[in-house]
């Protein structure tokens, strides 16, 4: 008969190396498929002759429905015990979301590709929950880290992709390699490997989300991502291609700011939370890194050519892979096992108020008073939130 620690020292889900693999290419198309029209986006609405106002509803839209979405898909994900469905939403409305952008005319066709794009983003709790089954649980921080190096791949290759297509063809060539990449995973997905009786967890519990709501340290981290996200969204996930394409740069060139920005950012991620962190303090390093954010958004506005550009950006995907997964470690450490997966939902839907507020603002101000007005804006955000994180300093001298 086998003890409570030999069990935890199981998987959920028995996984060979096959699934491993399988679970692994789903995941880096699921990415690659909601970014690889990114760097690309606000140029192509540009040239369609969309105002930066409507470019920063289009942007917007994709927080927003994430805001509206990915609790509630939590929540349903939870009750039917199943993820795999979900990897599967993930899939057709990715797919569905390059389609949309290919029709043309009016401007309601991108946002509706921009709005499925947020319902794909929504699945991504299923696909986490799923590979953390295929581990022991002593091997969850293996898992996470895995599958953040796959998230990051997969966005890498997309947003690559995003140029080159767009530089060697057209636009339409890097939603239709979207659509591809999709239908592509689509079709894996049915390989996935999850039992019958489907996989369960701690649940997202709205009983546990009035005490996960009054926790002082989620609440501050919260908003802290809050404004993260409205300077990502803003910067390369928003206008700084438009910066790009305004310094001479072409689709193709895009593809070398994308690199410039990933690159480190992805680095940043690695060492973060192994070296800095546990050295100087979490709070500290979130504090270094929304200064170097601060500076490096502001200065995206007064580059003279795409070499300072790229400078730049290498710099501010550097700061920013500092402070994001130090504070998605951080909305979950104080809460016991059982309440995480709410703190995690409740964290993740409020930090897309960011993903939306920021371009949204961004679009309204570029549109008043010009482009780069909007990355004066980014750098506020910044600004406000490295405040916010030395007057809190106190509160979490524990971190």
């Amino acid at each position: 008969m086998s003890t409570a620690a030999e069990t935890s020292e199981r998987p959920l889900i028995a996984a060979n190396r096959a699934d491993h693999l399988i679970f692994i290419i789903v995941t880096l198309l699921y990415w690659s498929t909601l970014y690889v029209y990114v760097p690309i986006l606000t140029p192509f609405m540009t040239s369609r002759g969309f105002a930066d106002v409507l470019i920063g509803v289009v942007l917007g839209s994709y927080g927003f429905i994430q805001m509206l979405v990915r609790f509630p898909l939590g929540l349903y994900s939870d009750k039917l015990h199943k993820r795999k469905p979900f990897l599967m939403l993930g899939m057709i409305s990715g797919t569905l979301s390059c389609l949309l952008f290919t029709i043309p005319g009016s401007w309601l066709w991108p946002l509706a590709g921009r709005m499925m794009s947020g319902v794909c983003a929504s699945a991504w709790v299923a696909f986490t929950v799923l590979y953390a089954a295929y581990f022991a649980a002593s091997e969850a921080t293996k898992a996470m880290s895995n599958i953040s190096f796959m998230t990051v791949s997969g966005q890498l290759i997309g947003m690559t992709l995003s140029g080159w297509l767009a530089g060697e063809y057209s636009y339409n060539a890097a939603f239709k390699a979207g659509i591809f990449l999709g239908l592509a995973g689509l079709l894996l997905a049915f390989a996935v490997k999850e039992p019958r009786e489907g996989v369960t967890r701690p649940p997202i519990s709205m009983q546990h989300l009035r005490e996960v709501v009054r926790t002082r340290s989620l609440v501050q981290v919260s908003t802290l991502s809050i404004l993260a996200h409205c300077v990502l969204f803003i910067t390369m996930f928003g206008f700084t291609p438009l910066k790009a394409t305004s310094l001479g740069a072409s689709n193709s060139e895009l593809t070398l700011i994308v690199i410039a920005f990933m690159v480190p950012h992805a680095a940043a991620s690695l060492i973060t939370g192994r070296w800095f962190a546990p050295k100087f303090g979490s709070m500290n390093v979130i504090a270094v890194g929304y200064a170097l954010s601060c500076i490096f958004t502001v200065a995206i506005a007064f580059s003279p050519s795409l070499g300072w550009l790229a400078v730049t950006q290498a710099l501010n995907g550097l700061a920013q892979g500092i402070y994001l997964p130090l504070l998605l470690g951080l909305a979950i450490q104080p809460f016991a096992s059982s309440k995480r997966a709410t703190a995690m939902g409740f964290y993740q839907a409020v930090y897309s108020v960011g993903m939306f507020a920021g371009p949204f603002l961004a679009g309204f101000i570029n549109d008043a008073f010009g482009r780069d007005y909007g990355f004066y804006l980014g750098g506020c955000f910044a600004l406000m939130a490295l405040i916010l994180t030395l007057s809190w300093r106190r509160d979490n001298a524990h971190l």
